[in-house]
């Protein structure tokens, strides 16, 4: 390598150490909301301990544990990139269907086993085994290493990553790369989010009653047709991607013999550039404007927002994205940019003005599944280009 560093060979040395630490923490349990993360946090905060890298664990606005921060500055001014790997899981599901334990935490046939190898236990391993690494040479790099590991991501709340960035002791990244895993392409965007409830509201009473009501199911059943015939944008050469609407909820009622008076329905629309999160609001209002006005309520229907990312997309030419998929390159390794149809964190760290790619790791089966498994074949190599990537950037001087 022109930089004097064999990254394949640090990658493939380091192997067996960074699936080590992978089986411990996927033997752990950490499902999301579930368990408690004292046990996986304390596996990761012993190993860090033992080699002298500085880490602290970051709380929720209840005082609650949400993530693990492990910072690395080097010896001259710069930018600060960081890595992001989440420790909790997604729930085993139906244990019964499968073939193995989800927290067996073995080695079968090249395959690293159990819940959260793939999502994202293998990577927060790599990830900090390149902090390691950093740390060596952090006198001759510029700028400084975070490696972020979320306790809460899997809940939906991101509560790690929002800590992160409302630290005030931490420092500000010029970007972010998160490790969730496929190996053919770097995801560099994905749509944005906007959430609402929609409360329906009807008058109540007797099914069997000689008056007839429109009950609220009758008013949610409608709302539902005229949400699913929206029209929505089209992708176009701003975003790669369509618009979506989706109601993905419907809930009340009781009994047979009562006319419901209120329905709530959940409303999850992906976000493009043609339709952000104002005009998304404003087409739902729309929407419940007309039912309003066909069947008219006691009361008119509510809606409440829940949440609401932004879409992003990082440029080919722009950082962190440039970096990895020249490492990539430099390494041979062929993938190519993707803007995902998912939101991810890197729509949170959008929000917040931080560019992030999203994805580029092992291949894996079972993700968020049954059997969820983490092919270790590519390890070395997917290892050898987040280290390229980070030496990269760190070599860069800049502003403290």
């Amino acid at each position: 390598m022109s930089d004097g560093i064999d990254y394949l060979d640090v990658g493939t040395k380091n192997t067996d150490s960074v699936v080590r630490l992978a089986q411990n923490l996927v033997r752990l349990p950490s499902r999301g909301g579930i368990d408690d993360y004292g046990p996986v946090l304390g596996c990761v905060e012993s190993w860090l301990t033992e080699r002298g890298l500085p880490h602290r664990r970051l709380f929720g606005a209840d005082g609650e544990t949400v993530g693990l921060l492990v910072e690395v500055e080097c010896g001259r001014p710069g930018r600060w990139w960081t890595l992001d790997a989440c420790l909790d899981t997604a729930p085993y599901g139906d244990e019964s269907a499968w073939t193995f334990g989800p927290t067996i935490g073995d080695v079968s046939g090249g395959w690293l086993r159990g819940r959260g190898a793939a999502d994202s236990k293998l990577a927060a391993s790599m990830f900090c085994h390149i902090a390691g690494t950093v740390q060596r040479d952090a006198a001759r790099l510029s700028g400084g290493l975070s490696v972020l590991l979320d306790v809460d991501e899997h809940t939906g709340h991101f509560g790690g990553a929002r800590a992160f960035l409302s630290d005030e002791r931490a420092r500000r990244p010029d970007g972010v790369m998160i490790g969730y895993p496929g190996f053919d392409q770097v995801v560099v965007g994905g749509r944005g989010l906007w959430r609402a409830v929609l409360t329906v509201h009807a008058t109540a009473g007797h099914s069997g009653s000689s008056k007839s009501v429109v009950s609220a199911v009758t008013r949610a059943a409608r709302l539902v047709q005229l949400l699913d015939a929206s029209a929505l944008p089209e992708a176009d050469e701003r975003f790669p991607l369509p618009a979506k609407l989706t109601v993905t909820s419907i809930s009340g009622g009781s009994g047979w013999s009562v006319t419901p008076d209120r329905v709530d329905l959940h409303v999850d629309v992906r976000l493009t550039p043609a339709l952000d999160g104002a005009r998304a609001a404003e087409l739902v209002r729309s929407v419940v404007a007309q039912l309003d006005s066909e069947l008219p309520p006691p009361a008119p229907t509510q809606i409440e927002e829940v949440a609401c990312w932004p879409p992003f997309r990082v440029p080919r030419d722009a950082e962190p994205a440039a970096a990895i998929l020249a490492a990539a390159e430099s390494l041979s390794v062929r993938v190519t940019p993707k803007t995902a149809g998912p939101s991810n964190i890197g729509n949170l760290l959008a929000a917040h003005g931080v560019p992030a790619t999203a994805g580029f790791g092992v291949a894996y089966e079972g993700l968020h599944g049954t059997d969820e498994r983490a092919q270790l074949a590519q390890l070395p190599l997917v290892h050898a280009v987040y280290h390229r990537t980070v030496i990269q950037l760190l070599r860069r001087p800049g502003p403290a």
